[in-house]
C-alpha cells in the first residue's frame, strides 16, 4: 500500500473592487489559499496549475514555481496560507487546478483544487 501524503486546500475567493474597472471589462478578484499538511511528513509545494474561465467560456492557463514566490516546505499538523489575485474580462468566472509537491523522500505528486467561483457580490443569490 503506497502512503499518499495528505494535503487538504481550502480556497475564498473575493472581489477586488478598488482595483477593478467594469466599464472596461476589467474585474479584479483576489483568492486566499489556505494549504494543510494533513500526513505525518513534511511536504513541499514545488509549482502549481490553474485554469481560469471567464462568464465567456475563454479560457487561460496559468502555470509555474511555487506560489507567491515561495517553495514552502509544511510542516506534519502545519499550514501554508496565501492570498493571490487574477483579472478577469467578465464579472464572473472560475478557476480551477492542482499543485505539484513532493514528500519528504523527493517523490511527486499532486494535490487537486476543486473548481470555486469568483463573482461580483451583485451576481451572488
Amino acid at each position: 500500500m503506497i502512503n499518499t501524503p495528505r494535503v487538504c486546500v481550502q480556497v475564498q475567493s473575493f472581489y477586488v473592487e478598488a482595483q477593478s474597472e467594469p466599464d472596461e471589462s476589467r474585474f479584479v478578484f483576489a483568492y486566499t489559499i489556505t494549504i494543510r499538511n494533513l500526513g505525518r511528513n513534511p511536504v513541499q509545494l514545488i509549482g502549481r496549475y490553474w485554469m481560469i474561465t471567464n462568464a465567456n467560456g475563454r479560457q487561460t492557463e496559468v502555470q509555474g514555481e511555487g506560489v507567491i514566490g515561495e517553495q514552502p516546505v509544511i510542516e506534519p499538523g502545519s499550514e501554508f496560507q496565501y492570498t493571490s489575485g487574477t483579472v478577469l474580462e467578465t464579472p464572473l468566472g472560475t478557476m480551477e487546478g492542482h499543485y505539484h509537491m513532493v514528500d519528504h523522500q523527493g517523490d511527486a505528486f499532486q494535490v487537486p483544487i476543486s473548481v470555486f467561483r469568483l463573482a461580483i457580490p451583485s451576481l451572488i443569490h
